[in-house]
This record gives C-alpha cells, sequence and structure tokens, in this order.
C-alpha cells in the first residue's frame, strides 16, 4: 500500500480522545486542533458526548465518513477489537499509540492483531510509539516544533522519547524538519517501508534514523540501496552492547543482531552511522547543507597559533590533510596582516587580525581560489567577540555569511568559547548561528565536533563522484 494517506491523511479518528489532559494519554485530538491539520479530525470515546465543543462519536464505527487514520489510545486489552472495527470500517492506517505488546512479552497479540488487519487493506503503525509528524499537512504529535514551512529533512524512530529529542534539537540548529515518523515495535509497518517511500519523496533531501532492530534485513537493505545513492541516511544504532540490547528488547520488543556485522553493513550500503543524538544532529546538519565537502583538504582561518597546532594534531589524526598554500594565496593573505605571531601557510593563523572581518573575507576568497584546498574551516572565539558592541558584530557576522554563499568551496564556521559562566556569550552564538544557518553553512561549537561531522559525512560525499 503507497504510505500516501499515511502522511497526508484527509480524515483522522482519536479514539480514546479525551477532554482531561492530565490522564497520562497524549492529548492527540488537541494537539491536531491547534496545529494547523487540514483534515478532519474525529474525536471517539463512548465516554464523552462532546471535547472543546466538538460532537464525540461513541465509536469507531458510527463516525460518518471515511476514515484514513485511526489514532488509538486505548489500553492494549481493546486493541484487538478496535482493530476489528477498523478493519471493518475499511480505516486506511491504525496508529497505535499504546504499549502493553511484544515489549512485555505479548507476541501473540501482535499475530493476533496482524491476522486480523491481513482481513482488509489496514496497516498498523506501531504500537508503542508517537506516530507521524508531516509538515506539509500540518499533522504532528509535538505542538513544540516550530519551523517557517517545510524543512528538508526526515527522520524515523524507533523510540518516541528519541524522536522528540531529535526534533527539538533539530529545530533549535534552524533544521527543518519535512516528516517524522515514531515506529515503536514494527508490528506490521517496518522501518524499510518508511525507507522505500522517502526514497521517492522529492521533498526529502536527508534521513536520519533512530533504530533498535530490523525485521526483514533483506527489505531493509533494498531500501538503502535505493536511497542511498541520492540522499544521505544517517543512522544511529540502538542495542549495540548487551546490555543495550536487552534494554532494547524491554523498550521495543528487538531483537538486536551481531553489532560488527551491522556496522559492515552499514558501510557496505553507504550510510553514515553515529552513535550519540548530539552526533546525528551534527551531521544532519553538515548533510543538508548548501556545500558538503567533497574531499579531505582543509583550509584553516583562525587567530592564535596554539588553537592553530591542536586543530592540525585533531584533523590529520581524524585523515584529513592540512596542505600547504600556494605561494599566490600566501603572498595574498600575508599583504593583509603583519609578518609578527601570524602565520600563512595553512593552518592561517591571522592573529588579531583574524577579528577584522575584512581581512577574514579576504583570506575566505584566497582560499577558495587556492587548488589544494577542498573546504574551509573558520574558527572564531566567542570570547573574544563579546567585546564587540553589537553593530558591529552583526555587520561582520553578515560579512562572513554573504562571502560563503558566494564561494564555491563549503565553509564551516566554529565558534568556540572558553568561559562558561558568560550568558553573553550564548546570546552571541544563537546570533552567529540565525546569521550562518540562513547562509546554508553549518556551524559548531568546537572544533572536535565539526571535524567529526565532515569525517562521517565525506565518504558518502565521495561516492557520488
Amino acid at each position: 500500500m503507497d504510505l500516501k494517506h499515511l502522511f497526508y491523511p484527509g480524515s483522522i479518528a482519536v479514539v480514546g480522545a479525551s477532554p482531561d489532559m492530565a490522564t497520562g494519554r497524549m492529548p492527540f485530538f488537541q494537539i491536531l486542533l491547534s496545529t494547523g491539520y487540514k483534515g478532519k479530525v474525529y474525536p471517539v470515546n463512548p465516554s464523552h458526548a462532546e471535547i472543546n465543543g466538538q460532537r464525540v462519536y461513541p465509536s469507531l464505527a458510527e463516525v460518518p465518513d471515511g476514515v484514513d487514520l485511526a489514532v488509538c489510545l486505548v489500553p492494549s486489552r481493546f486493541a484487538l477489537d478496535t482493530l476489528e472495527i477498523a478493519v471493518e470500517k475499511g480505516v486506511r492506517f491504525v496508529h497505535f499509540f499504546t504499549s502493553g505488546f511484544s515489549e512485555v512479552g505479548k507476541t501473540d497479540l501482535e499475530e493476533a492483531m496482524i491476522r486480523i488487519a491481513r482481513k482488509g487493506g489496514t496497516r498498523i503503525l506501531g504500537p508503542n510509539c508517537l506516530g507521524v509528524h508531516c509538515a506539509e499537512s500540518g499533522m504532528t504529535f509535538d505542538p513544540t516544533v516550530e519551523q517557517e514551512g517545510p524543512g528538508t529533512v526526515a527522520f524515523l524512530g524507533q523510540s518516541g522519547g528519541v524522536t522528540n529529542n531529535f526534533m527539538r534539537m533539530a529545530g533549535a540548529r534552524g533544521i527543518g524538519i519535512n516528516k517524522a515518523v515514531s515506529f515503536g515495535n514494527q508490528m506490521d509497518l517496518t522501518v524499510a517501508e518508511f525507507l522505500e517511500y522517502l526514497a521517492d519523496d522529492d521533498g526529502i533531501r536527508v534521513i536520519a534514523a533512530y533504530i533498535e532492530d530490523i525485521k526483514d534485513s533483506g527489505a531493509f537493505l533494498r531500501a538503502l540501496k535505493r536511497v542511498t545513492p541520492t540522499k544521505p541516511v544517517i543512522i544511529l544504532k540502538g542495542g549495540v552492547t548487551g546490555e543495550g540490547a536487552e534494554a532494547a528488547a524491554s523498550h521495543t520488543g528487538a531483537m538486536a543482531g551481531d553489532y560488527s556485522i551491522w556496522s559492515a553493513m552499514m558501510r557496505q550500503h553507504r550510510c553514515i552511522e553515529v552513535h550519540t543524538e548530539r552526533q546525528m544532529v551534527d551531521v544532519v546538519m553538515l548533510a543538508m547543507s548548501e556545500k558538503i565537502p567533497a574531499g579531505p583538504r582543509i583550509g584553516y582561518l583562525g587567530a592564535g597559533g596554539g588553537t592553530s597546532v591542536l586543530f592540525t594534531d585533531l584533523a590529520a589524526s581524524a585523515g584529513f590533510s592540512i596542505p600547504a598554500l600556494s605561494k599566490k594565496t600566501q603572498e595574498s593573505i600575508g599583504g593583509t596582516i603583519p609578518d609578527v605571531n601570524t602565520s600563512t601557510r595553512n593552518p592561517v593563523d591571522l592573529g588579531a587580525a583574524g577579528f577584522d572581518y575584512n581581512i577574514m573575507t579576504h583570506a575566505m576568497r584566497e582560499l577558495d581560489r587556492d587548488e589544494n584546498i577542498d573546504f574551509i574551516i573558520i574558527y572564531l572565539s566567542l570570547d573574544f567577540l563579546n567585546l564587540f558592541e553589537r553593530k558591529r558584530l552583526e555587520e561582520g557576522l553578515h560579512a562572513i555569511g554573504a562571502e560563503a554563499e558566494g564561494l564555491a568551496k563549503p565553509v564551516i564556521p566554529v565558534l568556540a568559547k572558553a568561559a562558561d559562566d558568560k550568558p553573553r556569550l550564548e546570546e552571541i552564538r544563537l546570533l552567529a548561528l540565525s546569521i550562518f544557518r540562513g547562509a546554508g553553512m553549518s556551524m559548531y561549537s568546537d572544533l572536535e565536533d565539526a571535524v567529526a561531522a565532515v569525517r562521517a559525512v565525506l565518504p558518502w560525499s565521495l561516492s557520488r563522484k
């Protein structure tokens, strides 16, 4: 079945809708009403006559029109009866938010539900999951997500909590989410089917996923083979240790395999594997940037000799090169800075002149022209930027952003801080993040994160050549 009506349902029935927001159940009905869902919403609950002034239907069977998606908040003991009615009514998709299935050993209940669903054309999402977010249809499970228009990133999460975390972390970095699915136990619909759908979704440029187990490895690998030639797939695997696998089993009923085999499969199918939620967001931000590094040769621009030396060690240890710049490039940069406490070789140490934005943008242009360089990292100290008044600070950051937009090579800014107790440093970081993200760049808070993100994305980028 095509998944279009799951992401773009014309109508949704919320089975178990309640006016009481403190029941421990997700208030899907209220969320859909308040966040701009464009279709019809039908609350279903025999215990209430109306919610928010809208008529409540005592049973899914009594909803007057056809239903594309039923979101079910009923306890697991009512799952079979609810599904029977959904199948008889011809509901296309049923999402069970409820837990209490295979993750607690009730595999027989899930098997019975599959038998019922197969009587008709109904597909099941979950159980034990948050469901679907689609910016284009206005459907969501998280009313805190704010963004201007649909983004270009899709997220697939076996955990509702990790899905929420990713969406909120992404929002804080200016990463627009187009679609997200919290898919839980994968009783029926699997991550492979979602990947197949997203492969053909022209609105999606990057796919990220948190996965604990795979139900059909053959289908999953076939889906990856379709997606990864054109879209990067970033995967965070849960349950990679024995203890983690036990936790995954109690969470979603996951049966985890050998991690070394998993990791080899990911490399073979050109996936980008990450190991923390933060790294996943770091890598997604770079992967969706307007320009992605297409080689390992770094041109570094900074202010401070010691930091330049430490960066060289860091980059070299990660497999990157910091090649010497051409004589022409060095002479051009050197003509704008004093020859004391500076270096034009690479890493380029602009000294105190590095905080002159005219000098910084000039050096960026020269590195962009240099044939020995694949991408540029610029390093700025938030502590030093704190000395500038707001107007000059904004002018300088906008100048860097505008310059980077016009260059052929990717520019990756790093804005680091030494002091952790100054609120204005965070204000400056957020200002720079807004400006640089608006210019299509990824931005990082330390050199280690920037290098790790490029190292993760580069193999996929090189595979497209």
